[in-house]
Protein backbone atom coordinates (compact mmCIF):
# COMPACT_ATOMS: atom_id res chain seq x y z
CA UNK A 1 0.00 0.00 0.00
CA UNK A 2 2.73 2.42 0.76
CA UNK A 3 4.43 2.37 -2.91
CA UNK A 4 0.96 2.26 -4.60
CA UNK A 5 0.76 6.12 -2.01
CA UNK A 6 4.56 6.91 -3.54
CA UNK A 7 3.38 6.55 -6.67
CA UNK A 8 -0.32 8.16 -6.85
CA UNK A 9 0.01 10.80 -4.40
CA UNK A 10 3.33 12.67 -6.18
CA UNK A 11 1.61 11.79 -9.46
CA UNK A 12 -1.64 13.47 -8.27
CA UNK A 13 -0.03 16.78 -7.61
CA UNK A 14 1.99 17.20 -11.04
CA UNK A 15 -1.12 16.18 -12.82
CA UNK A 16 -2.64 19.25 -11.59
CA UNK A 17 0.41 21.30 -12.12
CA UNK A 18 0.79 19.76 -16.07
CA UNK A 19 -2.95 20.28 -16.18
CA UNK A 20 -2.91 23.78 -15.19
CA UNK A 21 0.51 24.88 -17.21
CA UNK A 22 -1.21 23.12 -20.62
CA UNK A 23 -4.88 24.34 -20.18
CA UNK A 24 -3.03 27.76 -19.88
CA UNK A 25 -1.41 28.15 -23.23
CA UNK A 26 -4.26 25.42 -25.12
CA UNK A 27 -7.70 26.90 -25.40
CA UNK A 28 -10.06 23.64 -24.58
CA UNK A 29 -12.44 24.57 -27.73
CA UNK A 30 -9.86 24.75 -30.43
CA UNK A 31 -8.46 21.34 -29.40
CA UNK A 32 -8.10 18.84 -32.89
CA UNK A 33 -8.02 14.55 -32.43
CA UNK A 34 -6.95 12.74 -35.59
CA UNK A 35 -7.77 15.74 -37.25
CA UNK A 36 -11.70 16.26 -35.78
CA UNK A 37 -12.03 19.07 -33.86
CA UNK A 38 -13.36 18.02 -30.27
CA UNK A 39 -16.86 18.34 -29.45
CA UNK A 40 -16.92 18.28 -26.22
CA UNK A 41 -17.33 20.47 -22.72
CA UNK A 42 -14.63 22.60 -21.66
CA UNK A 43 -15.30 20.54 -18.39
CA UNK A 44 -15.22 17.45 -19.88
CA UNK A 45 -11.91 18.10 -21.55
CA UNK A 46 -10.80 19.40 -18.45
CA UNK A 47 -11.17 16.25 -16.84
CA UNK A 48 -10.02 13.69 -19.68
CA UNK A 49 -6.99 15.82 -19.79
CA UNK A 50 -5.94 15.58 -15.90
CA UNK A 51 -6.81 11.82 -16.09
CA UNK A 52 -4.75 11.31 -18.94
CA UNK A 53 -2.15 13.52 -17.44
CA UNK A 54 -2.55 11.61 -14.02
CA UNK A 55 -1.93 7.93 -16.33
CA UNK A 56 1.19 9.29 -17.52
CA UNK A 57 2.94 10.95 -14.32
CA UNK A 58 1.56 7.50 -12.92
CA UNK A 59 3.63 5.54 -14.94
CA UNK A 60 6.55 7.81 -14.70
CA UNK A 61 6.67 7.26 -10.71
CA UNK A 62 5.89 3.60 -11.28
CA UNK A 63 9.30 2.98 -13.78
CA UNK A 64 11.22 4.87 -10.84
CA UNK A 65 9.72 2.65 -8.19
CA UNK A 66 10.73 0.12 -10.38
CA UNK A 67 14.54 1.22 -11.02
CA UNK A 68 14.83 1.38 -7.79
CA UNK A 69 14.39 -2.29 -6.31
CA UNK A 70 17.46 -3.74 -6.25
CA UNK A 71 18.36 -7.30 -7.93
CA UNK A 72 18.51 -9.22 -4.74
CA UNK A 73 16.18 -7.38 -2.83
CA UNK A 74 12.81 -9.26 -1.48
CA UNK A 75 9.41 -7.89 -3.17
CA UNK A 76 7.37 -6.40 -0.62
Amino acid sequence: MQKLIWILWPSFVMAGIAEAVFFTLVDPQELYLFGEPVHMTPLATYSIGFFAFWALCAASSAFSCFLQRSAGAPRV
